[in-house]
């Protein structure tokens, strides 16, 4: 009897060149999906080629804010996963225009072509928030449940892993500053969650083994305040510095002027989003929408930290670390 090969499902990954999105393109690629990367600059994503085998992962032109674009990416998909956000405003890339306009745009498409969706927003969302980027978040969360009601939406908190921008960022700043800002008095929560983890629970919705229509919380097994992250990661890079409680106003001034530059270290509507603690609520919990829920068990900081930040110790891999 002849063997009939089943073609793979193709996946489209808006925004997989991203932090996150490589993470979760790997974790499709070993499921033996064909990985369709949507994103803006095509030709700076070959770093994702390695993580399949030959011809699996496919990287296309598509930009969230121009619909033909969009339409052309989900094409014969049976799975769309949408993870494109910014963290700041750019030109033509508004909060609104990526992160609301954007998530409806890739739902409106997912649904015309008869994909699933997964959606990748942030704890923090919120309609009536002060901050325009968790403003959007919410947005973009309604627009996608509006557009196809059986979308899975995960809120992780905030995301560390090899490429990070907040661990990486403060322990480079660590390697030459003698003191670090801790932004209200660092006391904000985060619970940080591995971004392996995260790309985790995206591929097992895309596997169909998470119940749509509801929107999951991600974090981690600790809840940290800010100075707690920082004190964590010092003592990960073997340095000490002081950390100076930075008071809101100021905070905002400083951030008034970074926010003029092309990439911006702070931004005031970070600031105002600092002003909210960044966990997993009591009422995700209950209802079973978190990573227990999920069937998932998520990796502290301690597991995974010092597997990437041993390069901003003083002699790198080579410091002779003393045990307290």
């Amino acid at each position: 009897m002849t063997e009939i090969l089943q073609t793979p499902k193709i996946i489209t990954v808006f925004g997989g060149s991203g932090f996150v999105g490589r993470h979760v393109v790997r974790a499709l690629a070993k499921r033996g999906y064909q990985v369709r990367v949507a994103c803006r600059r095509p030709d700076l994503a070959g770093h994702l080629q390695p993580l399949g085998n030959v011809g699996q992962i496919q990287a296309v032109q598509a930009n969230v804010r121009v619909r033909w674009s969009v339409d052309r990416a989900v094409q014969d998909a049976a799975h769309v996963v949408n993870l494109v956000g910014i963290l700041h405003e750019t030109g033509r890339q508004t909060f609104n225009a990526v992160q609301d306009f954007g998530a409806r745009a890739v739902a409106e498409a997912a649904r015309s072509v008869g994909a699933g969706l997964t959606h990748g927003s942030a704890i923090g969302a919120d309609p009536n928030s002060q901050s325009v980027y968790a403003q959007t978040k919410a947005k973009g969360e309604a627009a996608v449940l509006q557009t196809v009601p059986g979308a899975v939406i995960y809120r992780p908190s905030i995301v560390f892993g090899p490429e990070d921008g907040f661990f990486n960022r403060f322990a480079n700043m660590a390697r030459f500053s003698p003191a670090l800002p801790l932004i209200g008095g660092g006391e904000t929560k985060f619970q940080p969650v591995f971004v392996g983890d995260v790309a985790e629970a995206i591929a097992r919705s895309v596997d169909g083994k998470v119940e749509g229509g509801k929107i999951y919380e991600l974090g981690g097994p600790q809840v940290l305040s800010f100075r707690q992250c920082m004190e964590e990661m010092l003592a990960i890079i073997d340095r000490k510095r002081l950390l100076v409680p930075l008071p809101w106003s100021v905070a905002y001034m400083q951030a008034s002027i970074l926010g003029l530059l092309p990439n911006p270290l702070l931004t005031s509507d970070q600031v105002t989003l600092l002003k909210s603690h960044n966990v997993v609520s009591g009422e995700a919990e209950q209802a079973g929408r978190t990573f227990a829920g999920l069937g998932l068990h998520p990796q502290s900081i301690a597991s995974v930290l010092p597997s990437y930040l041993w390069r901003y110790r003083p002699a790198g891999q080579f410091t002779r670390r003393t045990e307290a």
